[in-house]
């Protein structure tokens, strides 16, 4: 069963996010006191624990939220889902994923440390669609478009 593993945020953008106990999922704005919050498709990041694995393979010491990622998930291929699934966290919250990986800024740690960085090929972007409070250990289900 597929789970979400942390949750995390960051109060400036560019600063890798700290993990936290439960997090208020707001429509149209994102995770309650997170930087990325706002009006606009890229409210909440994910990343699967197996991407991360992936660059721990490496070598390299890695925390929740070192990606700059807001829900570490468990259990699911995040870069295959299409466009407009949507994920059901909890019994409360729903997102939709809208954007599969991005652009890497430059300057980041992560790339620097290791010459790669999974956030742009496996990093996914998702709004609120329905509010709640998400926390670690939380049910995660996808509704395919």
């Amino acid at each position: 069963m597929a789970k979400v593993l942390a949750v995390c945020i960051s109060l400036k953008k560019g600063e890798q996010k700290k993990e936290i106990d439960f997090a208020e999922c707001i429509v149209d704005f994102g995770i309650k006191g997170d930087a990325h919050g706002g009006n606009w498709h890229r409210q909440i990041s994910l990343l699967a624990k197996e991407s991360v694995d992936e660059m721990r393979a490496r070598g390299i010491t890695l925390i929740n939220g070192d990606f700059a990622e807001n829900i570490v998930t468990e259990g699911i291929n995040l870069k295959v889902l299409p466009i407009g699934s949507k994920l059901i966290i909890g019994d409360e919250v729903i997102l939709e994923v809208t954007q599969i990986g991005k652009e890497c800024h430059s300057g980041c740690v992560i790339m620097q440390k290791a010459g790669k960085c999974v956030m742009p090929t496996d990093g996914i972007f998702a709004k609120v669609i329905s509010p709640g409070v998400i926390k670690s250990e939380d049910s995660l289900e996808v509704k395919y478009v």
